[in-house]
């Protein structure tokens, strides 16, 4: 059983601070953002005065009769009514109109920003990640951006703008108990609506765990689609998928329940509220103190009040949301690269090529060395392989000099710079790869080919194509070049994946190639093709090759033998059997191994 996940982000920064983090993505649109302001001025500039025009269409209708009234008056009342309750509309829809495009443009702003983040991270955090709970955080989060944009500019400001207006227009036609009234129910539904919130949260937080948790568990199983099939393991699988979803359910459970309970003590506090308001205008009614007309605003307003402010108890729910989602977002964000370039890191500056490693430890952890003091030196122009059993440390020679890690003592040069002080980027632009498990895009073969040079011509890709063996295979398709690869690649062979890996590779036309087992995914006769093909490039380059089939690196100018860590024998091919040492009894046993 595979040890389940919990995606429970610790040590998060207060939320509400998140906010604050949006405003800069306003700024690219001031303009915008002002004429927004201003339309929501407008809007509730136009709401507020609405109930005044029903008071006076009813104040006139109760106190004229017909034989002295003057019909175009309550005719051009009503027209001021209906005009005001369409140019609330207007402008509020004029708002969000103006206001898109700077929403979007955030959201565009902080996907990208997270994009480049995800790909400047090290090695080991893609290593260790969830992708699917990685994916659903950043949906999740950029939504969670929208509505924090949207409903904290348009919906928190604007409701409290216009409790303020109301109250202040009742405490000038009325008296301040009506204000006294409407402050106290609104404090107690905001008070309520914080505190329940708040102890929601916990729930919101638990379900977006398990929900992170559930689909990790199924992208994991459906990227290992063969696997699962080779061990016929399909009810396992589902079994441990619905464990995953019995504690999402659970948390959606507690998650609708706790908002049932928040939703009812809402609807009773403006109940409540309304009920006690309208009894004492039904009083002064009576009394003669306030009019009809009066009373119809009275209650215009409360109706109009309560409605953003049940809507306000919404949005608040919602933001409390969005913040969890966008929380984590930024906990992304606010991590670092364990691999960055020094502060003053300049671009590596090749004169002639040469890569050096000087007394280089490294571990991948504390409890297990990989290297121990490994020193050699590949002069320019020439190739030197890396041989030796599996787990002693050769692919991961080529993961330090890439920099998807730092050497944990010692350091690497090329051209005497060490590449822990030259740029990332220069580093790499400089660097060839073709590793040994070689994973595609999903996307057509011409593409993952032209990946190795985006600006390639097709002629260059297609001849790529065919120094690594590969056209003939492409154009026997029947859509050739246009060809699906499918997730990862699986549509092709483990050979035809690595051909591709090795074409792109040749069209990035790098002076310095490291090839992890380039070549261990080929039958005997594509493999010698190839050889031959990156012996013609490589005779023109620095190249570290590792290798685990000795007869691909006999040609090498000098062959490394590792052992634990260790390097224990160097030379040529020739001097090495000569040595009938541990490189003698390897290329013995695989001899053997290939006759029989």
């Amino acid at each position: 059983m595979r040890p389940s996940t919990d995606n429970n982000y610790q040590g998060h920064k207060p939320n509400w601070k998140i906010i604050a983090e949006l405003w800069p993505y306003l700024t690219e649109f001031k303009g915008r953002v002002v004429l927004a302001v201003g339309m929501l001025i407008l809007a509730k500039v136009t709401t507020v005065s609405t109930p005044i025009a029903l008071k006076y269409i009813v104040d006139y209708l109760d106190q004229h009769r017909a034989a002295d009234m003057l019909l175009w008056v309550p005719i051009m009342l009503v027209i001021a009514y209906g005009t005001l309750r369409f140019s609330s509309t207007l402008f509020s829809e004029l708002r969000d109109a103006i206001f898109a495009r700077v929403a979007e443009r955030a959201m565009r702003r902080v996907s990208l920003r997270v994009f480049r983040h995800l790909h400047q991270r090290e090695l080991a955090f893609h290593l260790d990640r969830k992708t699917g709970g990685l994916a659903r955080d950043i949906e999740r989060g950029t939504r969670g951006i929208s509505f924090l944009l949207r409903f904290t500019l348009f919906n928190i400001i604007p409701t409290l703008l216009e409790i303020v207006m109301v109250a202040s227009i009742l405490l000038v036609a009325f008296n301040a108990s009506y204000v006294l009234a409407i402050f106290i129910s609104v404090l107690i539904y905001v008070v309520f609506s914080i505190r329940v919130t708040e102890w929601r949260t916990g729930f919101v937080r638990e379900a977006n765990i398990r929900d992170n948790q559930s689909n990790s568990k199924a992208i994991d199983s459906l990227l290992n689609y063969e696997t699962v099939k080779y061990f016929n393991n399909e009810r396992f699988e589902a079994e441990q998928y619905d464990n995953d979803l019995v504690l999402w359910e659970k948390a959606r459970l507690k998650n609708r329940l706790s908002m049932a309970a928040l939703n009812t003590g809402q609807a009773f506090i403006i109940g409540a509220s309304l009920i006690g308001i309208l009894i004492m205008a039904v009083n002064e009614v009576a009394s003669g103190a306030m009019t009809l007309g009066d009373f119809t605003m009275v209650n215009a307003y409360l109706i109009q009040l309560f409605i953003p402010l049940n809507a306000l108890g919404f949005v608040y729910r919602e933001i409390r949301q969005s913040l969890v989602n966008v929380e984590r977002l930024f906990g992304l964000l606010e991590e670092h690269p364990a691999i960055e370039d020094a502060p003053y890191a300049q671009a590596l500056h090749l004169t002639q090529g040469e890569i050096a490693f000087h007394d280089v430890h490294f571990s991948y952890n504390p409890d297990r060395t990989i290297l121990k003091g490994v020193s050699f030196t590949i002069p320019a122009g020439h190739k030197v392989a890396v041989v030796g059993a599996s787990g002693a440390g050769k692919s991961t020679l080529a993961r330090l000099l890439f920099r998807f890690f730092d050497v944990s003592s010692g350091h690497i040069s090329i051209d005497g710079q060490d590449i822990r002080q030259v740029t990332q980027d220069s580093l790499r632009n400089l660097i060839g790869v073709v590793p040994q498990d070689t994973v595609l895009f999903n996307d057509s073969i011409y593409n993952n080919l032209a990946y190795g040079r985006p600006s390639a011509s097709q002629e260059e890709v297609e001849h790529a194509a065919r120094q690594a063996n590969l056209h003939d295979f492409i154009i026997s398709l029947p859509e050739g070049y246009k060809t699906k690869v499918g997730e990862r690649g699986l549509k092709l062979s483990g050979g035809e994946k690595q051909r591709v890996a090795i074409a792109r590779v040749l069209l990035k036309n790098p002076p310095l190639l490291i090839l992890d087992e380039a070549t261990s995914a080929l039958d005997s006769i594509s493999e010698h093709i190839i050889l031959d093909a990156l012996n013609e490039v490589s005779r023109q380059r620095t190249t570290l090759v590792i290798a685990h089939r000795l007869s691909t690196v006999s040609d090498a100018d000098t062959i490394l033998v590792m052992e634990q860590g260790e390097i224990i024998e160097s030379g040529s091919h020739n001097a090495l059997l000569a040595l009938n040492g541990y490189y003698a009894k390897l290329w013995q046993q695989q001899q053997h191994t290939t006759k029989t």
